[in-house]
């Protein structure tokens, strides 16, 4: 029984750790007005451009870094037309979605199922060694322990620090923000980006950790679980935590199912529970906005700042 909680609870962890990091990047460029709907293809870019950086021989951390990068490319280039040009946030989005699922997958081709680099689990000396919590906690790979740190990072720097301030300001009043001084532009631009590098950080773990290698379409829709993650946690990185779990969880529970033979829910129930959990949140949600029991969302999210003068 105990061996089972340990093997569920891990899957949970290591399941939840992707869309856990494309979700705190999609915060701070929601909070900031941006609306990206192009995670997704961040999240693939930077999985392929990890994957291929370490089947190169190229080291860990040069991968990581190629992956993050190729993330921030594809958020420079929604930034540029959501914020320079105004186009629509949404179709910006969407198009850089399908620009990077196919990008992926197109050069992606020779190298399908090949695996360089594998980022294997690293006990944590003595917290390892708890019993139960240290098997299930301490007994991941650094990009967990990584997530585990950008989580209470993200949720100091937006709720307790000037710049947090600044960002929350231009995501509720972009006007009222210029008017006092901030730059609503730079703000927007670096936030948009970061949540590339986020994205784009979610994809190599997808690639390097999770399941080493590639395959075509490997992110299979975390990307927009993670958009919707956003709103379940109204904006907040800490519940933005539990809706990643309770994804990593239902994931986790096809695992059990299938290594242990148990048909309890039929496996192709268990492969939508995921998606459909995801329907609901947002169902849910929707209705909690139209009665006016929300209130958090930034007001200024998904329009375009037009200077005064």
């Amino acid at each position: 029984m105990i061996d089972d909680i340990v093997f569920i609870s891990q899957i949970t962890i290591k399941s939840s750790i992707g869309v856990l990091l494309a979700a705190i990047g999609e915060i701070f460029a929601e909070r900031s007005g941006i609306l990206n709907l192009g995670v997704e293809g961040m999240m693939l870019v930077g999985a392929l451009t990890g994957a291929a950086i370490g089947l190169a021989g190229g080291p860990p951390l040069l991968a990581l870094g190629g992956g993050m990068l190729a993330g921030a490319l594809l958020a420079m280039l929604h930034a540029f037309f959501s914020i320079t040009l105004r186009a629509d946030q949404t179709l910006s989005g969407l198009a850089i979605a399908i620009l990077g699922g196919g990008l992926s997958n197109f050069l992606g081709r020779p190298i399908i199922g090949e695996v360089g680099i594998r980022l294997k689990a690293f006990p944590l000396p003595y917290l390892s060694d708890i019993p139960v919590i240290g098997e299930i906690f301490f007994n991941q790979s650094v990009l967990v322990y990584l997530a585990y740190l950008i989580i209470p990072f993200a949720s100091y720097v937006l709720f307790h620090t000037r710049t947090g301030l600044k960002i929350r300001a231009v995501g509720d009043d972009a006007v009222s923000a210029d008017v006092i001084g901030i730059n609503v532009t730079a703000i927007r631009y670096c936030c948009t980006i970061f949540g590339g590098i986020l994205a784009g950080l979610g994809g190599c773990y997808l690639s390097l950790a999770y399941t080493p290698g590639w395959k075509e379409n490997m992110t299979a829709g975390q990307g927009w679980i993670a958009i919707a993650m956003v709103i379940f946690s109204l904006w907040s990185p800490y519940r933005a935590v539990l809706g990643a779990l309770l994804f990593g969880g239902l994931t986790a529970l096809q695992f059990f199912f299938q290594a242990t033979g148990i048909e309890v829910i039929p496996v192709y129930i268990l492969l939508m529970l995921p998606y459909l959990l995801t329907i609901g949140v947002l169902i849910l949600v929707m209705h909690l906005k139209k009665g006016g029991k929300d209130g958090k969302s930034p007001r200024c999210l998904g329009v375009p700042f037009h200077r005064e003068g």
